[in-house]
């Protein structure tokens, strides 16, 4: 039986899955978590993505007792990794979720012709603090001597995967959301870095970017082929087997929604990030940054547990009573209020538990469905996928099929982005399509949830779009 391993490194832990290459059947799993951040300083240094994957990895089994014959990982996005000339890391990795480049966002905006349209044209996106760009103009202005020190730039997925291999490459879809390499043109924009500095040899700094059945190298010593790897939201869509028209919701600690478009994206308002996808498409997305972290901060306010919490948002009606909460509780990137806290309206004197909760859930997929029409989702006629760990939520599932009107598919695989990298490995091993292996593993098959039809979930939206607009 050829196996292949597929490695999810995220915000707060890394998994492995040891996966039969033919079936998708998983045979061995391992996880070990990363530190906890908060914004709006949000770093962690890449050494323990490294000891995690070690960890995980012997967890599962690999390659003692399990050998595969590919490996593939899938990391968390934007995060800036820089070496220098001994390929030593010189500071903690910034996360996406960091929002200090904020004011070197504005910089950027204003530096390049054309504002947000030209960015939009450049690179496929506007840059806003989750980005690469951003970062690395921060660090020129508030650690110049580290920028000064810097030899290589990598995203979290090419750190890992460097540690892996030893050589420096990173994927088309990972590549997109860095701010600096476009999607349309793939390649990389140097006339872009130089507006972060001139002093840089941005040339040899930068990874090269791997064809989608590319192969980086070789684990160690181990002889297994190594693939290009990926983002995490590229993985979710390798996963799902997405197709055009399909949309995924993908709601954790933070909330995304993208779909796979055979036309690059464009959009001068930021709203949309014109990414690439690991198949040689493109995967519009729009992303938030508060999701179930702010049912959970509800759920300590209330002094209850995710299941007490779930009971409780389902026992209040559609629309909570009219409470309703904006959920930017950290900072918000779509849209784009860095700065930016949560706020509650409607608020009665006879204001029941319930009515919180439901406001809370109902406030997070408010805020992701208000920047996924900007995808055009009404046009989109197939799959909708409810995915991320929302998707285990009776409260996330029936208020994510009322407030689309749709019905939703929740996959019975829980790992969508480890399953993702892994069929990346096994598109590797096999030599064949992606979308041909996600559809024989069926990790995007699982359950069913109808709309409720009467509830009027416009009314709903646009309540939460005159609460939200206040802010």
């Amino acid at each position: 039986m050829a196996l292949v391993v597929g490695v999810d490194s995220s915000t707060s832990a890394c998994k492995v899955q040891v996966r039969d290459a033919d079936t998708g059947a998983v045979v061995a799993s391992g996880r070990a978590a990363h530190p906890p951040t908060s914004p709006p300083r949000s770093e962690q240094h890449p050494s323990v993505w490294e000891n995690a994957l070690h960890a995980a990895c012997a967890e599962a089994g690999v390659p003692g007792r399990h050998t595969p014959s590919a490996v593939a990982v899938a990391a968390q996005q934007h995060g800036l990794v820089v070496l220098g000339d001994d390929d030593d890391v010189l500071r903690s990795a910034k996360l996406w979720n960091d929002t200090e480049s904020a004011p070197d966002t504005e910089m950027l905006l204003a530096a390049l012709p054309g504002g947000r349209a030209g960015w939009a044209a450049a690179c496929g996106s506007v840059p806003v603090p989750s980005f690469t760009i951003t970062k690395l103009h921060w660090l020129r202005r508030c650690e110049p001597e580290t920028l000064a020190r810097t030899a290589t730039v990598l995203l979290p997925h090419d750190w890992l995967t460097f540690r892996l291999t030893g050589r420096r490459t990173t994927d088309r879809g990972d590549a997109s959301g860095t701010g600096y390499w476009s999607p349309r043109e793939g390649r990389y924009r140097e006339d872009i870095l130089r507006l972060v500095s001139d002093e840089v040899d941005w040339t040899s700094a930068l990874p090269e970017v791997l064809a989608p059945v590319g192969i980086a190298g070789e684990w160690g010593s181990t002889g297994v082929p190594v693939a290009p790897g990926t983002g995490d939201n590229m993985a979710a869509a390798l996963g799902l087997g997405l197709r055009t028209g399909d949309l995924a919701l993908s709601l954790g600690t933070s909330g995304t929604a993208f779909t796979v478009s055979d036309e690059p994206a464009a959009d001068p308002t930021g709203t949309v990030a014109g990414f690439a996808d690991a198949t040689g498409r493109y995967l519009p997305l729009v992303c938030t940054m508060n999701a179930t972290k702010v049912t959970d901060a509800v759920a300590r306010l209330l002094g209850v547990d995710h299941a007490q919490f779930d009971a409780l948002a389902l026992q209040a009606p559609a629309g909570a009573g009219g409470l309703m909460l904006v959920p930017h509780l950290d900072g918000e990137r779509t849209p784009n209020r860095p700065d930016s806290s949560g706020t509650l309206t409607g608020l009665r004197t006879d204001v029941m538990p319930a009515q919180l909760a439901r406001a809370a859930v109902e406030g997070v997929v408010c805020n992701l469905l208000a920047g996924a029409d900007a995808l055009g989702t009404d046009r989109m006629n197939r799959n909708v996928f409810l995915v991320g760990g929302a998707a285990r939520s009776a409260a996330y599932r029936r208020v994510v099929a009322d407030l689309t009107g749709r019905s939703v598919r929740v996959p019975g695989d829980d790992e969508l982005v480890a399953g993702g990298a892994a069929v990346q490995a096994a598109a590797i091993h096999h030599g064949c399509d992606f979308v041909e292996i996600a559809d024989a593993w069926g990790l995007g098959r699982g359950e069913t949830i109808e709309p409720d039809e009467t509830v009027d979930r416009l009314a709903i939206r646009a309540a939460y779009a005159d609460a939200a607009g206040g802010q």
